[in-house]
C-alpha cells in the first residue's frame, strides 16, 4: 500500500472528504481491487492519506453513496459488486412526462439494441450463452405463471449486452433496464405471447452466432413496443383528463 503514488491531499482546493474519495477510488483501481476485497481499516487509509479518521470515513460515504463501496454489517467496507453504477444515473423516475419519456427512450433502444443484438451473437462464448439461456426461461416462467416479468425481462436484455464483451455496453445498461421497466408498467405487460416468441428467437440468433438474424429479431421486438407505445399514447390523449395521466405517479 505504501508504494501507491497519491497525492498530496490537503494542498488541494475541493474538499477533504472529496480529495479522500478520489485517492480511495485510485487506490481500488491501482490495486485491481473487487467486491471480493475489503478496504483497508479506517486507521491504515488514514495514515495511508495523511489525512484524518474523521475525513476517512466522509470520504467513504461519499463514496457508498455512488455505490463504489458497501458496508457489510460485522465484516466491514467491501468494493461494489458494480462499482458505480447506480439504478438511474440519469435521473429518469423525475421526468414529468413518462408517456413522452418512453417513446424517447424506445427510439434510442432501436437505434441501440439491435447492434447489441448483432454484436451479442458474434461474440457470445458458451457460458454467455448458458447464462441467457436461464434468463430467458426465467422470463418465460414468469410470464406463464401470470407473475411480474419485468425483472427477468430486465436480466434477459442485460444479459445480451454483456455478451457483446465490450466495456461500454455495460455502462448504457440503466438506459435499457430503465425503459423495460417503465414499458412493462405503461402497458400492463400486453405483449406477453410476443415476447416470448422475440426471447426465443434472440436466443436461438444468438445461440448459433447468426448476427444479421439477432439484429432484425431486436429491430421487431423494439418495434411492437413502439407500435404498442404510439397506440397506448394516442388513447391516452383521446380520454378526459389526459393532462395528468402523464406523471409518474400514475404511471409507475
Amino acid at each position: 500500500m505504501k508504494d501507491a503514488a497519491f497525492e498530496s491531499i490537503q494542498i488541494r482546493d475541493s474538499s477533504l472528504a472529496e480529495r479522500t474519495a478520489e485517492q480511495i477510488s485510485k487506490l481500488i483501481v491501482e490495486q485491481h481491487l473487487t467486491c471480493e476485497d475489503r478496504l483497508p481499516s479506517e486507521f491504515e487509509l488514514a495514515e495511508l492519506l495523511n489525512v484524518g479518521r474523521g475525513t476517512v470515513r466522509e470520504g467513504v460515504k461519499l463514496l457508498v453513496a455512488r455505490n463504489v463501496l458497501e458496508i457489510r454489517r460485522g465484516k466491514g467496507t467491501y468494493i461494489a459488486s458494480n462499482p458505480g453504477e447506480i439504478p438511474d444515473p440519469l435521473g429518469f423516475a423525475y421526468y414529468p412526462d413518462q408517456l413522452r419519456l418512453a417513446m424517447d427512450l424506445v427510439e434510442i433502444r432501436g437505434h441501440l439494441e439491435p447492434w447489441v443484438a448483432r454484436m451479442a451473437a458474434e461474440r457470445a462464448n458458451e457460458e454467455d450463452l448458458s447464462i441467457l439461456r436461464q434468463a430467458c426461461s426465467t422470463v418465460e416462467q414468469d410470464i406463464l405463471a401470470e407473475r411480474d416479468h419485468s425483472n427477468s425481462d430486465v436480466r434477459f436484455h442485460v444479459s445480451i449486452a454483456k455478451c457483446t464483451h465490450n466495456l461500454v455496453v455495460p455502462k448504457l445498461i440503466p438506459v435499457i433496464t430503465y425503459a423495460i421497466t417503465l414499458f412493462v408498467s405503461l402497458t400492463e405487460s400486453r405483449l406477453k405471447m410476443e415476447t416470448l416468441v422475440d426471447h426465443r428467437e434472440l436466443l436461438d440468433a444468438i445461440s448459433t452466432g447468426d448476427g444479421s438474424r439477432a439484429e432484425k429479431a431486436m429491430a421487431r421486438h423494439i418495434e411492437y413496443n413502439r407500435v404498442l407505445m404510439q397506440e397506448l399514447i394516442r388513447k391516452m390523449s383521446d380520454s378526459p383528463g389526459s393532462t395528468e395521466r402523464s406523471s409518474p405517479e400514475h404511471l409507475l
